[in-house]
């Protein structure tokens, strides 16, 4: 009994999931726990030999999936994105904005074409990809989720990543505007806070002296693991258990921005 009731509270079946970001270490895995939670998943990204270790994984599970390359930086394949999404499942449900990028380099030091290609991959696809898939969804008049991947960063000041820190209070704000503005029609819009998840996009950054201060500031005292963000991911995305969520920052940290002094 209690196996059933867990499953039709958390159940994605019938449900199609895109996930931007999908070939990346953590959008990966949130993708596989939509996945195994019965959605159908289609993994948006560039890389086609990461596609195919995702896809096997996600087949595995018994769950079909499928991989859809685009530049999430062009608002023009973001609309292609859409018409593919649709011809390839015939509808979407789930969106996840999680491509991502970021960059130590110190503030006085940051070129224009950094700024503009953290702000055109962290905000600027998210924006137009919100805009896009949010348009299908009000047209369609049906419940949908939308979960973009934000940072503690957007959050609280952490320093040494400056671009990237603007781009995710962007994404942040942008998730409770929308969140408000589509309440009513059953659209929620929630933003899913990982706390220091080692992963490509911020290899550079976690340097000795940094991963000792993250430490210090994370009362579990070590770095999250990847599928400790799928609770989070299913709670956000179901239709039934998180029916009342929208707006909300969801932080997966182990503690960090409850530590202080």
């Amino acid at each position: 009994m209690a196996n059933k009731y867990l499953t039709d509270l958390f159940s994605l079946k019938g449900k199609v999931a895109v996930v931007i970001g999908g070939t990346g270490e953590l959008c990966g895995h949130m993708a596989e726990g939509l996945a195994g939670a019965g959605a159908e998943v289609i993994l948006v990204g560039r890389s086609v030999e990461k596609a195919k270790k995702r896809l096997a994984s996600i087949e595995k599970l018994g769950a079909k999936a499928s991989f859809l390359s685009a530049d999430v930086n062009a608002k023009s394949s973001l609309d292609q994105l859409l018409r593919d999404c649709l011809e390839t499942s015939g509808k979407v449900d789930i969106l996840v904005n999680g491509a991502g990028a970021n960059s130590p380099t110190p503030f006085l030091e940051i070129s224009e074409e950094e700024y503009d290609r953290l702000m055109a991959v962290n905000l600027k696809a998210v924006f137009f990809s919100c805009q896009i898939f949010g348009k299908y969804f009000v047209e369609r008049g049906k419940p949908a989720s939308i979960i973009n991947v934000g940072s503690m960063s957007g959050v609280i000041p952490i320093s040494r990543v400056f671009t990237y820190s603007v781009t995710k209070a962007g994404v942040h704000n942008l998730s409770k505007n929308l969140a408000r503005e589509w309440a009513e029609k059953g659209i929620r819009v929630n933003t899913l806070v990982p706390g220091f998840f080692p992963a490509e996009q911020n290899k550079k950054v976690l340097t000795p002296d940094r991963v000792e201060s993250i430490m210090a500031h994370t009362p579990m005292n070590r770095f999250g693991k990847p599928e400790e963000l799928l609770g989070a991911t299913l709670l956000l995305a179901s239709e039934k258990a998180g029916s009342f969520i929208t707006g909300e920052e969801l932080i997966v940290d182990g503690g960090f921005a409850s530590m202080t002094i």
